[in-house]
């Protein structure tokens, strides 16, 4: 029997490799603070205003900092690409284009009249705002690249060649690691009744929602590739358990991108409907309206601003609720995305030994490894980093440095996720959707959703309405 052998090159050569090797720059960049340069977006009035570092120690670069981590990034991935043989040129024109695009954008979806929450409306001295929250920014970076992209009936080549969504997402999924080992270090300190209500309801949703998903996508007549892309993302964590198991499975990457760019524009929806009808049904039981954001919104962002904007309606009518909505909402998050990582190896190890086999075929450990997403290691490794820390000091001290380490990442991470959702709207071209069956996918997220949404909406209730609001 021949024997598959290990292709070493592939460990500078595959864009899964390399988002683990700039994910573990970057966080250990952070480790060591050295990313306090960093920008930073606040909602804005004052333009003057908006712009901050990640470290006061760097206050006084201001917007400048936009500049350095344009030629930072702009030299780490251009050195990647050229590893991976891209067309150097093309690449660096591309992502120039790209970053400035995406982070106007950024800067634009941070405007208080657009992202500001009924909270923050005395802060600015407004009475009105979309309440989309600084999120936004991802919304328009998509819409702004579906523009372009659909403007051609073919990308031109830089633009082309320095889209990567795929590349850029994997490499925010190992910094998301380290943002949620540190909020899992600070969620130790919440009420045990919460974090344990919050597993059970997602053990139940997960053995719940993606079987119904995948059963909707296939009758409606949607391959085994694109129903288990779709059920992944609209049952765990959208755009990023869409691309884990599209990377598990071996999906073309026409799936995922179509997959994601549903997956954002039904979250939109999701942040603008949601949380109203939580202020509306659920002030009797705010934490169930915190597990429904959770459990049903499908970005972590939209998730945790849907979160944010159901906190800022509730507390109006439950003052004492104020937080713990948002609270509550992240921690579900939390520990959905926790099963990011097990859940692509449970997809890789069923798509190699389930689907795929012939019979009588045998399927070797070594073809699992190569299915299996290896940007996930990278997640694991920054998330148990943060969280390993509360074994060398007491836990106050090791989640103020988790957060601290993870406060620097997350804004490397945040910026990955901007150029994903722009490099998802360049590479998206509506009249391709028509020849990929993308109106079936289109529907069976939907109906998947609606679906989802009334059941999340019932293990909130079961799992949270009887919870006491913890005391501030």
């Amino acid at each position: 029997m021949s024997q598959t052998k290990i292709d070493w090159s592939s460990l500078y050569k595959k864009e899964d490799w390399w988002a683990l090797w700039l994910g573990l720059f970057v966080f250990l960049l952070a480790a060591a603070f050295l990313l306090g340069w960093a920008p930073k977006v606040s909602v804005w009035l004052d333009p003057m205003k908006s712009v901050s570092t990640a470290s006061k120690d760097f206050a006084y670069l201001g917007g400048w900092s936009i500049l350095l981590l344009y030629f930072f990034t702009l030299v780490v991935l251009t050195i990647a690409a050229a590893i991976m043989k891209f067309d150097v040129k093309a690449y660096a024109v591309g992502y120039t284009v790209i970053f400035w695009l995406s982070y106007l954008m950024w800067w634009i979806g941070h405007n208080a009249y657009i992202a500001a929450t009924p909270d923050q409306y005395p802060k600015f001295g407004i009475n009105w705002s979309l309440s989309l929250t600084g999120e936004a920014g991802y919304i328009f970076a998509l819409l702004l690249g579906l523009i372009i992209g659909n403007a051609f009936r073919k990308l031109p080549k830089p633009l082309e060649t320095a889209a990567r969504p795929e590349w850029y997402i994997k490499t925010a999924i190992v910094l998301l690691g380290a943002v949620i080992g540190a909020k899992s270090l600070a969620n130790l300190q919440v009420a045990a009744e919460i974090l344990t209500r919050s597993l059970i309801a997602i053990v139940a949703a997960y053995l719940i929602y993606w079987p119904i998903s995948y059963w909707v996508s296939r009758k409606l007549g949607l391959d085994r590739q694109w129903s288990a892309v779709l059920a992944s993302g609209v049952s765990i964590c959208g755009v990023s358990a869409a691309i884990a198991t599209a990377g598990a499975i071996g999906a073309p990457a026409v799936i995922p991108g179509t997959i994601a760019s549903i997956i954002v524009i039904f979250a939109v929806v999701e942040l603008i409907i949601l949380p109203w009808i939580a202020a509306q049904i659920l002030t009797w039981a705010p934490l169930a309206a915190g597990a429904w954001m959770g459990l049903a919104v499908k970005t972590d962002g939209a998730a945790a601003a849907s979160g944010a904007v159901a906190d800022a309606l509730i507390s109006v009518v439950v003052p004492e609720a104020k937080n713990w909505v948002t609270a509550t909402a992240v921690t579900v998050k939390v520990f959905i995305d926790i099963w990011i990582g097990l859940w692509a190896f449970i997809m890789a190890l069923w798509w190699v030994t389930r689907v795929e086999r012939k019979p009588g075929e045998k399927v070797s450990a070594i073809v699992i490894w190569f299915r299996f997403p290896k940007f996930v290691i990278g997640y694991f490794v920054t998330m148990l980093a943060l969280m390993g820390l509360a074994w060398f000091m007491p836990l106050k001290q090791a989640a103020d440095l988790a957060n601290a380490i993870a406060g620097q990442s997350d804004v490397l991470r945040q910026f990955f996720f901007l150029i994903t959702f722009t490099s998802i709207g360049l590479t998206t071209n509506f009249r391709k959707f028509k020849e990929i069956g993308a109106g079936k996918a289109v529907l069976a997220y939907a109906i998947s959703l609606l679906i989802i949404i009334v059941i999340a909406l019932a293990l909130s209730i079961a799992f949270f309405a009887g919870v006491p609001l913890p005391k501030s």
